[in-house]
């Protein structure tokens, strides 16, 4: 367990502390190949990087971890339902220093910074730090309870009329409705609208960690619901959605495996069948129905409405050609002009 207790700031992260973290975390078999046909981890271990960095700001006074193993073992105690007061006591009870002013802090910072990496949550609030989203305050009770009573929230919004047709894909929210992506790493911002204008929807899209997940801290259902999502935005049978993919610059770290989630068969594509996701689904529906062109591009890409396309390229054609015979005609009648004023010598 040596590469286990290196300091968890140390950059890169050899594939073999990779490989024994997601064993650890996840309870995945030994010898897991990184770079399996099913999983691609660079991405979750840029998130895992960045959250440990930002964890030790201000030379790591706000968490008494500093290890990879300090973080494994307190993620066994979220694991097995501990509450979050019975995971601090046990970390007390390990540290070698005498007790400091900070010494919550300290045990909070910790415990939080585990559940980020297990679960993929902005859980707990970054001190004197920012992440730009959306933070999920844990303070009593086991993790599993917290996570629980987050996503068991019922359903407000009806579904009527609400059809998740196949055009309804990641690809076609910008080129169509003209809504840009945010990816996030954060499970709780998945599906929903950001900014003012409603044309911002952010989307997880860490398919490598949902498909390992065998954990009873999240919902049961959850997981293979939030890989629907994925097949409906994403299927793996569209060509085109897989070459627009392919075509994201690659400073965006994504995580590959996105497109590979399979596709919604016509019955599994039914609103109803969403528990979890139903209302932001139902929302970004909403606001892709009822989005209008605004650019020619958009004209040509959005066939939703047949006829509505129809005609106004029709309308485009006609104005087109009437502007290139008024062109002729107006060319023809300046010559005729000139021919009058300057005959042709005989």
């Amino acid at each position: 367990m040596t590469a286990l207790n290196d300091p968890f700031y140390q950059t890169p992260i050899t594939d073999q502390t990779r490989d024994k973290i997601i064993n650890q975390f996840w309870y995945r078999k030994p010898l897991l190949q990184l770079q399996h046909d099913n999983f691609d981890w660079n991405a979750y271990f840029v998130y895992y990087t960045k959250q440990c960095i930002q964890a030790l700001h201000n030379r790591g006074r706000h968490i008494s971890a500093r290890t990879h193993q300090d973080i494994i073992e307190i993620t066994h105690h979220l694991k097995e339902l501990s509450t979050k007061d019975v995971a601090k006591q046990i970390l007390r009870s390990k540290l070698t220093t005498r007790k400091s002013a900070n010494e919550e802090e300290l045990l909070d910072g910790s415990v939080n910074l585990a559940a980020r990496l297990l679960l993929m949550m902005d859980i707990g609030v970054l001190q004197l730090g920012f992440s730009g989203r959306r933070q999920l305050v844990w303070r009593e009770g086991s993790l599993r309870d917290f996570v629980h009573s987050y996503f068991n929230y019922p359903q407000m919004i009806a579904h009527d009329n609400i059809k998740l047709e196949k055009v309804f894909t990641a690809r076609n929210l910008g080129r169509i409705a003209g809504i840009e992506i945010v990816w996030t790493d954060n499970l709780a911002d998945h599906l929903c609208m950001v900014g003012d204008d409603d044309k911002k929807v952010a989307i997880f899209h860490h398919a490598s960690f949902l498909k390992c997940q065998q954990s009873q801290i999240f919902p049961d259902g959850l997981i293979q619901e939030t890989l629907n999502t994925l097949a409906l935005l994403f299927p793996s049978s569209d060509k085109d959605t897989e070459q627009w993919f392919a075509r994201l610059p690659d400073s965006v770290q994504l995580d590959g495996k996105v497109i590979k989630c399979g596709q919604l068969r016509a019955q599994k594509r039914q609103i109803k069948n969403f528990k979890f996701w139903h209302d932001r689904l139902v929302i970004l529906k909403q606001v892709f129905d009822q989005s209008r062109p605004a650019t020619l591009k958009q004209w040509w890409c959005d066939r939703r409405n047949g006829v509505q396309w129809y005609t106004f390229w029709v309308a485009i054609l006609v104005l087109l050609l009437t502007i290139f015979f008024g062109l002729i005609q107006s060319v023809e009648g300046a010559l005729q002009v000139y021919k009058a004023y300057h005959p042709t010598p005989m």
